[in-house]
């Protein structure tokens, strides 16, 4: 590393390079962790805890730029309020679950909210980040401009990879203003006739920016909630159109906060021994078969996001019946019984020969002796 360069980096990020070299030296797991609020998610959490938390603030934030800059360690919560402040949002609204999220941890997880299918995900919004490998080499990636096409786009790699790759130092984001005007309708209707509604709306120039149904009665019979985001005039002439009943204002933002944090009752009450699933799938997919306890899928994100509930021992069933249409299913929430299944069998839907490849090179490239994360991806974040 160029002499000034290491000269003008933190302290913190110094140690964080000689404790990775020493663990790549012995070949000794790293367990990367934020505030921990993700960590019902992998196969397996292995190695020696590597708090980020203490890496943590703003570095650069110009409001009229509409990019910030801000270390991995930084409480998400911290970050939103920062934005609020200036009138600002992350866009695609990304999940907590749990007091102690960190940007890092977003970043990592790759989730987003209910506004994704219409704002986009994380990595639409990482113009750059800087990582230690798994060699202890720091790096830096893209930049911290809205228009960056220069070279591989390794900073979007990353969302996603659950700390498989790097140790995320910091990250560069785009932000936008919140949008002016906001309204929330509410329909009484089945699964089958809001996968009916949303695909009519599709069509349509409505600023649509959220959807949700969930099952509030007996069989099919449920409830479907549209978020509507935009322009004063805009919002005004959906609403015109769209009929439903309007929610008021706290009830709507009450609502949505429960499904952005699956804090719904039809995520508590789930029954034991099951697990939830988190099924990606066609927004024209129609209604999937529901569980054996008749409980029905909730869904997001226009019917392109389905909920479900089921024992671990569904894995390959659940998996079959999503690749069926086009999608993919993974455990999102194991249940109970998630010890009687091999790591391989977790919930992870298998890569392809070419892609497992692909994720292989990656691996050995960035961390070569398996440090960061080992497992909790599956077997192929061991290679």
């Amino acid at each position: 590393m160029d002499q000034a360069v290491a000269a003008s980096l933190s302290p913190t990020v110094l140690d964080w390079q000689e404790r990775v070299r020493s663990a790549h030296a012995h070949k000794a797991p790293l367990r990367i962790r934020g505030g921990g609020s993700k960590d019902f998610y992998g196969a397996r959490l292995g190695g020696e805890v590597f708090d980020t938390r203490g890496y943590s603030g703003i570095v650069s934030y110009e409001p009229s730029e509409l990019v910030v800059t801000v270390r991995a360690g930084t409480a998400l919560a911290a970050l939103e309020a920062t934005l609020a402040e200036s009138g600002q949002c992350l866009a695609f609204d990304p999940p907590h679950f749990g007091p102690g999220a960190t940007v890092g941890g977003m970043v990592a997880a790759g989730l987003s909210g209910p506004s994704r299918a219409a704002a986009g995900a994380v990595r639409d919004y990482i113009l750059g980040l800087e990582l230690i490998n798994g060699q202890g080499e720091l790096l830096r990636f893209g930049g911290q401009v809205m228009k960056n096409v220069a070279g591989y786009d390794v900073s979007r790699l990353m969302a996603g990879a659950w700390g498989t790759l790097g140790l995320l130092t910091e990250v560069s984001l785009k932000v936008l203003p919140l949008q002016r005007a906001q309204a929330t309708l509410y329909y009484e209707c089945t699964a089958q006739q809001a996968l009916d509604r949303l695909a009519v709306w599709r069509a349509k120039p409505l600023p649509i920016n959220a959807s949700l149904w969930q099952q509030s009665g007996e069989g099919d019979q449920g409830h479907l909630l549209v978020r509507l985001r935009g322009a004063v005039a805009a919002v005004q002439s959906a609403l015109d159109g769209m009929g439903g009943t309007m929610l008021d204002h706290g009830q709507a933002d009450a609502a949505w906060l429960a499904c952005r944090e699956q804090q719904l009752p039809w995520f508590s009450d789930m029954e034991p021994g099951h697990a939830l699933w988190r099924l990606s799938l066609p927004a024209t997919t129609p209604v999937l078969p529901c569980t054996e306890e008749g409980l029905q899928p909730l869904m997001e994100w226009g019917g392109a996001l389905r909920w479900v509930q089921a024992p671990m021992q569904h894995v390959h069933a659940l998996q079959s019946l999503a690749a069926s249409v086009g999608g993919s299913a993974v455990c999102f929430r194991p249940g109970s019984q998630v010890g009687l299944l091999a790591s391989d069998d977790f919930g992870f839907t298998p890569a392809s020969p070419a892609l497992r490849q692909v994720q292989q090179r990656l691996k050995q490239a960035f961390d070569p002796n398996g440090i960061f994360n080992p497992g909790r991806l599956g077997d192929w974040a061991l290679s």
